[in-house]
């Protein structure tokens, strides 16, 4: 599984612009809790957000296409990491994790985001 980091988002967005449908852009899939997305959250600029905890995504695998690329984010890096690999292993073909996750995001995209 490949990671970036926050601060590498717009390069990987810019990467992956070819292979986007038309129709659509590259997602940033937060698998957070609701509590979590309420208490902090990223603005979407130039991408789709979609917030589907982790506990959820098996149920909820039909909601994303398999062929758009599909950045994950959690807290740290590490929720965010087993859905990666999870949607790999589930036939995903560009799916990278935010390493550092939200933390990392507020350091180096948007100091805007709150730390907790």
């Amino acid at each position: 599984m490949k990671a970036i980091q926050p601060g590498q988002l717009d390069a990987w967005l810019t990467q992956v612009a070819t292979e986007v449908p038309a129709d659509g852009l590259p997602v940033v899939l937060d698998v957070r809790e609701p509590w979590e997305l309420q208490t902090a959250s990223v603005k979407a600029e130039g991408f789709e957000l979609r917030h589907i905890p982790m506990r959820s995504v098996p149920e909820r695998l039909a909601e994303l296409d398999r062929d758009q690329p599909i950045a994950c984010l959690c807290h740290h890096g590490m929720r965010s990491a087993q859905v990666a690999n999870f949607l790999i292993n589930q036939g995903f073909t560009q799916v990278v994790n935010i390493h550092g996750g939200i933390h990392a995001w507020s350091q180096e995209r948007d100091p805007a985001v709150p730390v907790y």
